[in-house]
């Protein structure tokens, strides 16, 4: 009995120690961001960037970060960057490919030691970038500044990635996610106090619990995307030889949306980087030419949807090839019923894949459409400042999360049973 009280309480401050560790990285992560790099005129640049929606978007990842060019204003920037690139070279470099496949664990940590180079050296070009970028806003900018500038942001980087490597390790959840999640969160309050509200007025509380209920409408919708999953039947060749009861069916499931939130990323990145370079053009003809294609017209939102469809097709792909799961279930026995092994297998699983990209591209789309929607109608901000891709990453990594806390207290309880 005394042996038991003495697992539970090892048991709660295993738990305890795991909580704090994590929630003191995220707190000295955001405090970071606060600490001012000197030599800028922070207010000047502020203001300068406060309508910037480019510079919006990037805040979301960095909480905040690309306006206050403090030591931790690149954030977890640079290793997605570097995360991405380390995919796609994983898919395009056999050598590469044969890490991640062949190799298990010893490959993954080459590949793991590869992603935290090349978020170094991107780490160091984002730098170099930011220094060129705030030039008007500087007192003295000269080499030693932009020396100064690329060291201080290139090593706030590498901490934070250091930062989230000890959540995942050592704490609850996967680090970078949590540290987009915390960035996300920390930028509600400002919102809200953009937000207008005259409790007096009848109209301003109808709008405000409209807007409330449109929000968990979407909020019920994105985790049904998020959660969403298609059971294909497979069948062993053991199964074959014996009669099948409902018991005994297996499921190969397959996720409704295979890229997560990337595509949206992307696809609202790229939509926002001709609005950034509009404010560079002299000609005004040009400019509101410009303007209208890509902001005020059928078109944009033709080219919205049609980014989205390509970015889920194409990270969809690199994280689910139909090639490689119809290779492995035809090395283990197992088939689809009523479709043959191998290049069958691969084609009517690629077909489901495309299905699956349509419909979760277009529930995408539409989820992104619903904050300007509301925004047009009400007035109100609130859903357009906190869009579909900040709701996605919080679903996500909120799901995620608390799967993995779900987990480490299941493996608690297993290893008291086998004790």
């Amino acid at each position: 009995m005394l042996n038991k009280s003495l697992d539970y309480k090892n048991q709660s401050t295993q738990i305890v120690k795991k909580t704090l560790l994590t929630l003191s990285i995220l707190v000295l992560a955001r405090l970071g961001v606060f600490i001012p790099i000197l030599g800028i005129d922070h207010h000047e640049f502020q203001m300068s960037v406060a309508k910037n929606s480019f510079v919006s978007f990037l805040n979301v990842f960095s909480g905040g970060g690309f306006s206050t060019i403090g030591i931790f204003a690149l954030g977890i920037v640079p290793y997605i960057n570097a995360s991405l690139i380390i995919q796609l070279l994983v898919k395009a470099i056999p050598y590469l490919e044969n890490l991640q496949k062949e190799e298990g664990e010893n490959g993954r940590q080459k590949l793991i030691q590869l992603t935290r180079y090349l978020t170094l050296v991107w780490g160091i070009l984002q730098s170099i970038t930011v220094a060129l970028w705030i030039k008007p806003y500087v007192f003295n900018w000269n080499l030693h500044f932009i020396i100064n500038i690329t060291l201080t942001l290139t090593c706030g980087s590498i901490i934070i990635l250091w930062f989230s490597e000890l959540i995942t390790n050592k704490g609850f959840g996967n680090g970078a996610s949590l540290l987009i999640f915390q960035n996300i969160i920390s930028n509600i309050p400002n919102t809200l106090k953009k937000l207008h509200i005259n409790f007096d007025n009848f109209t301003d509380i109808v709008k405000l619990c409209s807007v409330s209920t449109i929000f968990i409408f979407m909020l019920i919708i994105t985790v049904l995307i998020q959660e969403g999953i298609r059971n294909i039947e497979i069948i062993s060749a053991r199964q074959l030889t014996q009669e099948l009861s409902t018991n005994m069916r297996n499921y190969l499931p397959l996720k409704l949306n295979q890229g997560g939130v990337m595509p949206l990323v992307f696809a609202s990145a790229i939509i926002a980087i001709p609005k950034y370079f509009t404010n560079n053009i002299q000609q005004q003809g040009t400019k509101n030419l410009v303007y209208y294609i890509f902001f005020h017209s059928y078109f944009y939102l033709l080219l919205y949807l049609i980014f989205i469809v390509l970015f889920s097709r194409f990270y969809g792909s690199i994280i689910m090839n139909p090639n490689d799961i119809a290779n492995n279930l035809k090395k283990m026995g197992v088939s689809i019923p009523k479709i043959r092994p191998g290049k069958t297998t691969s084609t009517y699983l690629q077909k489901i894949f495309d299905r699956l990209v349509i419909i979760s591209s277009i529930s995408l789309f539409f989820i992104a459409l619903i904050p300007s929607i509301i925004e047009n109608i009400t007035e109100f901000q609130l859903l357009a400042n906190f869009g579909a891709t900040s709701l996605i990453i919080l679903v996500g990594v909120s799901i995620e999360t608390g799967k993995q806390v779900q987990a480490y207290l299941v493996s608690l309880k297993y290893r008291d049973m086998s004790e």
